[in-house]
């Protein structure tokens, strides 16, 4: 069994009317396959090229570990020099991503490679974000704490996402005060029997190339599985909904900061109350 997924509609390309009309009013993911061709990046960027451009940064990475109460909000696991990292991806599968690597900050002249594109959005200028991942290297099924419109430009290899809206909330064994669902469940082959409740999700899959576009909405859920070493590019533009613009300044004023004041108070008891009220209020709905 499988979980219940169609295929995120793909365009060769789009106008920024159809764009609006289509995906984002009606808050539907779409991949564009031909949008950047013309982009600097397009040819540029592979894991050489950045190897060349940023080889002696000191990158911060995450691994699949389960969240500790000891972890700060987004604190990586490791640091590397991005020459070490790029080899380490090229020579072996391996867990370490990068994430949320903002590349304004770190090498200025990457803006060059890009412009950014009119999709009849306000995007976020300072916040373009580089992510990378090894073979089968993956993130936990999570929404990002703004509920951002998200573009998300893939360059090098392959890469699997899923998607949900937050209407499925109640079948993903989504932990409280948190943006994350259990970080037990494996989304590319999920075990039904432990999790029975995904059998009644419904959602989206893809498969990104170098050089496509996936849109997603405003709070999807995002789990993001590297078949081949690879990175991407994160533009955002903020919630234009109501509802989910209160919603991501609650999770940035008050979600977070409660969140960490528990770690500090309970510990690991704070991560396991959690896990266990995402199995109890999940299975509830089944009945």
């Amino acid at each position: 069994m499988k979980l219940n997924l169609q295929d995120i509609p793909r365009v060769k390309t789009i106008t920024k009317q159809e764009f609006i009309k289509h995906y984002f009013k009606p808050q539907k993911p779409v991949v564009i396959e031909r949008f950047i061709d013309d982009w600097p990046a397009y040819s540029k960027w592979n894991l050489d090229y950045m190897k060349a451009i940023a080889g002696d940064k000191t990158v911060p990475l995450y691994d699949d570990r389960p969240v500790d109460y000891k972890d700060g909000f987004n604190e990586p696991h490791a640091k590397m020099k991005m020459s070490d990292y790029v080899d380490l991806l090229k020579r072996e599968p391996t867990r370490y991503r990068i994430f949320l690597w903002n590349i304004l900050k770190e090498v200025p002249q990457l803006q060059n490679d890009f412009t950014y594109p009119d999709f009849g959005l306000k995007l976020m200028k300072g916040l373009p974000m580089l992510f990378f991942g090894g073979t089968d290297s993956y993130t936990f099924m999570h929404y990002d704490i703004d509920l951002a419109n998200i573009f998300h430009f893939h360059f090098v290899g392959k890469k699997q996402i899923i998607l949900f809206d937050q209407k499925q909330n109640k079948h993903l064994y989504k932990i409280p005060h948190s943006l994350i669902t259990r970080e037990d469940i494996d989304f590319s082959n999920p075990d039904f029997e432990k999790w029975p409740a995904l059998k009644n999700a419904q959602g989206y899959i893809t498969n990104l190339n170098h050089g496509e576009v996936l849109y997603m909405p405003e709070g999807y859920w995002h789990y993001m599985k590297y078949i081949t070493p690879g990175f991407s590019m994160s533009l955002r533009s903020i919630a234009k909904n109501p509802k989910n613009l209160s919603k991501a300044i609650y999770n940035l004023i008050v979600m977070r900061n409660f969140d960490n004041m528990m770690r500090r108070i309970k510990g690991q008891k704070w991560i396991d109350w959690k896990n266990e009220q995402a199995l109890k209020r999940t299975n509830k709905q089944l009945k």
